[in-house]
């Protein structure tokens, strides 16, 4: 499958109903005199295509006003849908939109079928918009009403409105084409009839056509390039690029340590417990706080450092803890918590490579009283009468104070102003005061940045809660991103808390809480935060400006059960005193890899300065799919298309749902198959 000129999988000029592996994620870049396009496109289910694109026009400009000499720049959103698939007499059939999101400069709808025949790929597709903008045919809706006879040209000024009134309405034209795969197969012949007569192009800015027919070649030089030529309009050439990468089976082979071997036997009865907690975080990759003995049970109360599958832990931890157990120990325990939070308790039997667990059960089962003061000796409140001696074998020495020096990188594109960028080296510190408690601080250094070209604020009424962003960073060399103390407490067998306050972020500071019903292993959980802030003085030091207020949202996420996508629904008030929506999907790939897209929709309207709502994507990405050792660690990067006040959120550096990750067992059973014997 190929990437089209404007992104997502088509011919040049045109799509077809063909969809990517899913996973895939695409970057194209291609110039057609006068239009250079940069497509995102990314294939999170077999039936559903989503993109993102920006198109540079060249011979027009944003405005002298706005961003003096720069080329017009163009935002959009691409959708496309499977219908279909392709059987032995009927073709693959899709529908989709182009610039669903945007300004709808390149405004489109269709519906487009194809059918394989030996290494030839046919395609024919109806368009309505930018692509059936000849207007060969009738439209074949205009007898469902008098909607569908004219196209309403309704264009966003700033864009993130969706051009609802405009589907499928106005004049359509045929497009299609065929797809020849050569016998020297990196090679691939395109051939395509365009909707499109060029006539009526965005911005008053027609394009000679001296055919319709557009020809082209593609050259798949890896698994990961493609290089693209085309001959377009009959007179304009096209040369591109699309890089791509599956998400989905990202790998990468590890060098880790071997498990320990087994010793035969079954009394090796250790009184060096500070050499098994030791062997335990370098093999096992479990930082274990406390290890005791409870009757016939060996338990470890700790977090895990180093392998996502919990699994791999265990049974690696197992192998340790059977050299060392006396012949009175049947099993092991391992207490999980994070951030003096118990989560969940993984019960295996003694054998260092057991058929299955014994056992996998909420923390909530244990006593509340116990959890509170951060004591797990028992399994449950009913176990306590049977309890025998708990006595503690290994307490971790204090370690309260730790830090690391990374970079950081922040960037905006798709604005008047270009892309923009900062380059930061931050020092994060964390000093405990207990195991509930700990103060956090980021202290960052401006290396490399342009933000003295963010000039242009888009009109609005909301208080600039975000817009500032120029301000800040002109004004900040070294700042105090965060100096925070945080609190957690577990409340009862369901329900967690957190509290905090400080800088919480660099734009604010201030107070707040978070508290979240989330029961073991379920497919929902809910949370309510509150916060009070008031803004930062520019130079991200320590004085404050005037403006305050009250921010913070009442939270679902709601694990669907469908393709491990999860769905976040949250409702409040944002900074700017806005009160809206955010809805967030996302789906997590078997390799780890999470890829979402939220939308936020305020009462602001058009306040927002720039279209009618927000919207972003992100991706997020374990470390280790990337080098030769395991590790929890994972890299995330975020797009929006403008900085905007309105549906701005806190950015809170802790959240309860993240830090009670292990309530949830995942595919922890999957993952017990592939790692154990």
């Amino acid at each position: 499958m190929f990437q089209s000129d404007f992104g997502g999988v088509g011919l040049l000029q045109t799509p077809t109903a063909r969809m990517a592996p899913v996973g895939e994620m695409s970057f194209t870049y291609d110039q057609v005199d006068p239009y250079t396009h940069y497509g995102f496109s990314f294939q999170p289910f077999e039936w559903f295509e989503a993109g993102f694109r920006y198109t540079q026009i060249e011979n027009r400009l944003f405005g002298r006003s706005i961003a003096g000499d720069r080329d017009y720049l163009d935002k959009g959103v691409d959708l496309k849908l499977s219908l279909l698939n392709e059987g032995r007499y009927l073709p693959e059939f899709a529908v989709g939109f182009r610039d669903f999101g945007g300004t709808g400069l390149f405004g489109s709808e269709y519906v487009v079928a194809n059918k394989r025949w030996y290494d030839f790929d046919f395609s024919l597709g109806l368009g309505w918009g930018y692509l059936g903008s000849r207007g060969d045919i009738e439209n074949p809706l205009r007898f469902a009403g008098d909607r569908f006879e004219q196209r309403i040209n309704e264009r966003s000024a700033g864009g993130g409105d969706f051009n609802i009134k405009q589907l499928f309405s106005g004049k359509a034209s045929l497009f299609g084409g065929i797809q020849y795969r050569t016998p020297y197969e990196p090679l691939t012949l395109q051939l395509e009839y365009d909707g499109n007569d060029y006539k009526t192009e965005p911005l008053n800015n027609p394009q000679e056509q001296d055919s319709p027919i557009n020809v082209g070649a593609r050259l798949r030089v890896n698994n990961n390039l493609t290089l693209s030529a085309a001959w377009e309009r009959g007179n304009t050439a096209m040369l591109g690029a699309t890089l791509s990468v599956n998400l989905a089976g990202l790998s990468q082979p590890k060098s880790d340590p071997p498990p320990v071997a087994p010793k035969a036997g079954r009394d090796h009865q250790s009184e060096d417990w500070s050499r098994v907690a030791t062997d335990l975080a370098q093999n096992a990759g479990i930082s274990a706080s406390r290890i005791s003995k409870d009757g016939d049970s060996l338990i470890v109360e700790g977090s895990p450092t180093r392998y996502r599958s919990m699994p791999e832990a265990e049974l690696r931890a197992n192998r340790i803890l059977h050299n060392v157990a006396g012949t009175d120990i049947q099993q092991f325990h391992y207490r999980w918590k994070q951030r003096g939070l118990y989560l969940r308790e993984d019960i295996l039997p003694r054998d260092p490579l057991p058929d299955e667990p014994l056992l996998v059960e909420p923390a909530s089962t244990f006593s509340g009283d116990d959890y509170r003061h951060g004591v797990a000796s028992v399994a449950s409140s009913s176990r306590r009468a049977a309890k025998t001696t708990d006595e503690t074998v290994y307490e971790a020495p204090a370690d309260r104070f730790s830090w690391s020096l990374n970079p950081g990188l922040n960037q905006n594109y798709g604005g008047p102003d270009g892309y923009l960028y900062q380059v930061l080296a931050r020092l994060d510190t964390q000093f405990k005061t207990d195991e509930h408690g700990w103060f956090s601080n980021t202290l960052a250094y401006t290396l490399l940045d342009n933000f003295d070209k963010f000039d242009y604020i888009a009109d609005s009424d909301l208080p600039r809660v975000r817009t500032f962003v120029g301000r800040y960073l002109e004004e900040t060399d070294l700042g105090i991103y965060n100096l925070q103390y945080t609190r957690t407490a577990r409340l009862s067998d369901n329900w967690f808390g957190m509290a905090y306050a400080g800088y919480l972020e660099q734009m604010y500071a201030g107070a707040g809480g978070e508290i979240l019903y989330r029961p073991f292993n379920s497919n929902v959980a809910f949370g309510v935060d509150a916060n009070w802030v008031k803004q930062r003085d520019f130079d991200t030091q320590f004085g404050l400006r005037d403006y305050e207020t009250w921010t913070g949202n009442a939270t679902a996420y709601i694990d669907t059960g469908i393709k491990d996508v999860l769905a976040v629904v949250s409702v409040g008030r944002y900074l700017a005193k806005d009160i809206g929506t955010t809805l967030d999907f996302s789906r997590t790939f078997e390799s780890g890899v999470r890829l979402g897209a939220y939308a936020t929709f305020t009462d602001a309207g058009d306040d927002y300065g720039e279209g009618g709502f927000d919207k972003g994507i992100y991706l997020s990405m374990p470390l280790d799919l990337f080098f030769n050792k395991s590790t929890r660690r994972t890299a995330s990067v975020a797009w929006r298309p403008l900085t905007r006040d309105g549906g701005a959120k806190l950015a809170r550096r802790y959240g309860l749902y993240g830090l009670t990750n292990q309530r949830s067992l995942g595919d922890y059973w999957e993952n017990y198959e592939r790692a154990g014997p």
